[in-house]
């Protein structure tokens, strides 16, 4: 239930090359559980992967999870996201779940999701057609067509796909950690440079010297009593996460490059107040491609 728990013990997955997977409603129980790992001709390989859970997606509720579970475990896997909509007439699936599982990855299988996301009034109004054509059995937005007895198709309009650091933004946001991938991946080369990892410096010794690198999750912004800016970051790397200190002198200094999500490398020194580590940032410097 702690992400930060979470988010140690699958660092320690990916070092033990056990797969972690993001949400799937074809595969999710309700909390993490291992899953035989499907390829895309529906067949199973021998490896076993980590399956997220549905419950573990932000704004989404028991509820509506239990529904869409219960659903699949009845009646069999969904076919497309026409299908999911068709089936799933639960009062909690609404733009707010349905948008959290098309951002936390749930629906990757069906289409890309800011596709989906551009299409969310079309397919919300596809669900309230859909009730209504199974509740009522009267003429809907889909009698017109010819074969009453065929199943109609939401038909999505074309738009950009998302950027894959807005995919991770959005697995962060949702599921509390970054599951897909890192946007610190494409500075892995750089970072295995790096002799001290944020967890490591986070053992130093009080006013030890330190040089280490990550992303910025955090920007909090405060006046001193002289009345000049000053900020504390946290910064992140693949091991853990540690407060930084940025002084109005070296903020004035560095301020164009702390920007969140920014990665940067950092010098400066350990300071320990109530035995919680922090960083007194000296020099900033951003990482580049």
């Amino acid at each position: 239930g702690e992400a930060e728990k979470i988010a140690e013990t699958i660092s320690e997955c990916v070092r033990m090359k056990l797969p972690v997977l993001p949400p799937d409603i074809n595969e999710s129980l309700g909390d993490f559980a291992v899953v035989q790992i499907r390829l895309s001709d529906g067949q199973t390989k021998e490896a076993e992967g980590i399956r997220f859970g549905l419950y573990t997606i932000k704004n989404l509720g028991q509820e509506i999870a239990n529904a869409i579970i219960g659903e699949r475990l009845a009646k069999g896997r969904y076919k497309s996201f026409s299908d999911f909509l068709d089936r799933v007439h639960h009062k909690n699936l609404n733009k707010k779940s349905l948008e959290s599982l098309i951002k936390a990855g749930a629906l990757d299988a069906f289409g890309e999701r800011n596709q989906m996301l551009f299409n969310m009034e079309e397919a919300l109004e596809y669900k309230k057609e859909s009730i209504n054509k199974t509740q009522k059995n009267q003429d809907s937005l889909f009698a017109l067509m010819k074969d009453q007895t065929s199943v109609p198709v939401l038909k999505l309009k074309e738009t950009t796909p998302a950027a894959p650091d807005e995919k991770l933004l959005w697995e962060k946001e949702l599921l509390g950690l970054y599951v897909s991938g890192h946007p610190l991946n494409k500075f892995k080369d750089k970072l295995e440079k790096i002799k001290t990892k944020i967890g490591d410096a986070k053992k130093l010794p009080n006013s030890m010297p330190v040089v280490t690198a990550g992303m910025i999750e955090e920007i909090k912004k405060i006046m001193t009593k002289k009345g000049e800016q000053m900020m504390f970051l946290k910064l992140s790397d693949y091991t853990d996460s540690i407060e930084m200190v940025v002084f109005p002198r070296v903020l004035e200094k560095f301020n164009g490059v702390i920007r969140d999500g920014n990665c940067i490398g950092v010098k400066g020194k350990i300071s320990l107040r109530n035995n919680e580590p922090s960083i007194i940032v000296e020099e900033i410097k951003e990482m580049q491609n």
